[in-house]
């Protein structure tokens, strides 16, 4: 897909995406009487789907996953903008209007409508293989119940109406009348659409790919995802527990035992623009550099520079300043860790006078820019290593095999501490031991060892958020941090939990659309 997703380029030239949810029939210019007629039609509808993914990843996603966590902070901010700030250090607050979740539920229904004309449209068009067909409505579903399970995590949660609310479940194309009939539907029944749509895809996507197709989502990425959902469906809000630990560890086990997927020998290896889509990779966002105004390029490690750096940091474009690692981020790593050098800098040197500036900034990303922020970095979006820590704290937390929980760990720091790190620092001699049993008082202190490890190796990944509340470990964990980093302090609420059901969409429906708790109806 790598050399594909350029050739889509011109069909995502003619998708329009208005601002409010109630745009999600067909677009006009793609509602033709003269496409979606044949197996190659279906295809590039498919890669559309796939490409409406990029948008998401660039912007919304970071400020979502990694900046209202613990995790990272903004090194630079012109002004003083609500927007960013009622994302990262809670003492603002978090409007409907704030552009962030607005954009994420935009272009997420965006994403959703380009899955539904697959799987509506591709019922009549004829293929020489069954198998063919089913394998491209298997991808469109991926891609929807990944959207789905975004935008559950996102705005999921307590409605004013004290009812645990979703999004609003729209699974084939719909007219803009039946658009305003529409409501939230439940956090349940949002979770069993995706459900429905991973256990398709992993029944119906092939097991690997090759050539042009590498970067196609296949059944272990849907296996994976569906772990990693049913750990999100086993703790905070819907709480559903044991059972849903249990199914999460079961994928997971399916992953790790039969997908053939290894862990690359080094870490650094996971992020070289080079090695993409690895043998750990489970579903990368295909993005490349050098296309016409740098529309399928990822601006990671532009966004991510310090925003006066110059060549010290970044050779070719901008330099944004966000996304910024905290000092709680950076003191979470030990000493010597790897991960740390090849994910993340405390400080840069001036070129301009050799001083040492000491402002933290994201280099996992890193890639030379061919102009502006045209980087060739996939975002890697799950892969292996992810769900063997997953399986680890499913089995915890089932009363499972702990050493198995534990040598999944092992495996995980065993890899990090073969990784060429930080040339100025001589590492311990116990650099990441492997832990035992012994290590660990109970099972609360082990889940707290699978937390930080999850936390440093999948570092600035969008990940960190969404575990805390899953886990109940938002508000301590969060607490904690905005007090020892200096940030302003701010009363909890679980509220903060979820973010507002933005008011274009509000407005829209007015009366009809449950707001979520904290935030105002309209």
């Amino acid at each position: 897909m790598k050399k594909l997703i350029i050739a889509t380029c011109c069909i995502l030239m003619l998708v329009s995406c208005k601002k409010d949810f109630i745009d999600l029939n067909p677009p006009s210019n793609l509602n033709s009487t003269t496409f979606y007629k044949t197996e190659s039609d279906m295809n590039q509808a498919v890669l559309s789907a796939y490409t409406g993914l990029l948008d998401e990843y660039r912007n919304p996603f970071i400020r979502l996953g990694e900046i209202r966590s613990d995790n990272t902070t903004y090194s630079w901010l012109a002004g003083n903008p609500a927007d960013d700030n009622g994302i990262d250090v809670f003492a603002s607050p978090l409007l409907p209007e704030n552009g962030y979740p607005n954009n994420c539920w935009n272009l997420g229904y965006n994403v959703i409508l380009r899955c539904n004309i697959v799987t509506t449209r591709i019922g009549n068009v004829t293929f020489k293989d069954e198998k063919l067909k089913n394998q491209y409505i298997a991808e469109a579903r991926f891609v929807r119940a990944l959207m789905y399970f975004w935008l559950n995590r996102v705005f999921g949660g307590y409605g004013l109406n004290n009812e645990l609310l979703g999004v609003i479940n729209v699974d084939k194309e719909i007219t803009p009348a039946e658009a305003y009939k529409l409501n939230r539907s439940s956090l349940q029944s949002t979770y069993d659409l995706i459900v429905g749509d991973l256990k398709f895809a992993e029944e119906n996507l092939p097991a690997s790919y090759s050539g042009n197709n590498i970067g196609r989502v296949t059944k272990w990425g849907a296996k994976g995802l569906l772990s990693k959902v049913y750990m999100t469906m086993a703790g905070y809000p819907l709480n559903k527990g044991t059972e849903y630990y249990t199914l999460a560890a079961q994928k997971a086990e399916e992953v790790i035992n039969t997908s053939g997927a290894t862990l690359v020998p080094s870490y650094a290896d996971l992020f070289d623009v080079g090695k993409k889509n690895s043998s750990e990779s489970l579903f990368e966002i295909q993005f490349q550099k050098g296309s016409p105004n740098g529309v399928t390029g990822s601006p990671w490690n532009n966004d991510f520079a310090p925003r006066f750096s110059d060549k010290e940091v970044v050779l070719v474009g901008d330099k944004g300043g966000v996304n910024s690692p905290t000092g709680d981020m950076s003191r979470a790593y030990e000493t010597g860790d790897p991960r740390k050098y090849v994910s993340m800098r405390d400080s840069w040197i001036s070129s301009k006078n050799g001083a040492m500036q000491n402002e933290r900034y994201v280099r996992k990303y890193y890639d030379v820019s061919t102009s502006g922020s045209d980087n060739g970095n996939n975002w890697i979006e799950l892969r292996l290593a992810d769900v063997y820590l997953l399986d680890a704290e499913a089995l915890v937390r089932t009363g499972g095999d702990k050493s198995k929980a534990i040598s999944y760990v092992n495996k995980i720091r065993q890899r990090a501490r073969n990784t060429k790190g930080d040339p100025a620092i001589t590492p311990p001699s116990d650099l990441l031991k492997d832990y035992t049993l012994t290590d660990f008082a109970n099972d609360n202190a082990l889940l707290l060892a699978i937390e930080k490890e999850r936390r440093v190796e999948l570092a600035f990944e969008n990940h960190r958020w969404f575990d805390l509340v899953r886990t109940g470990r938002a508000k301590d964990v969060m607490i904690a941090e905005q007090a020892v980093d200096g940030f302003a302090p701010f009363t909890w609420s679980d509220n903060m939990l979820a973010y507002p059901i933005p008011t274009t969409v509000m407005q829209s429906n007015p009366g009809k659309i449950i707001q979520n708790k904290g935030y105002i109806q309209f």
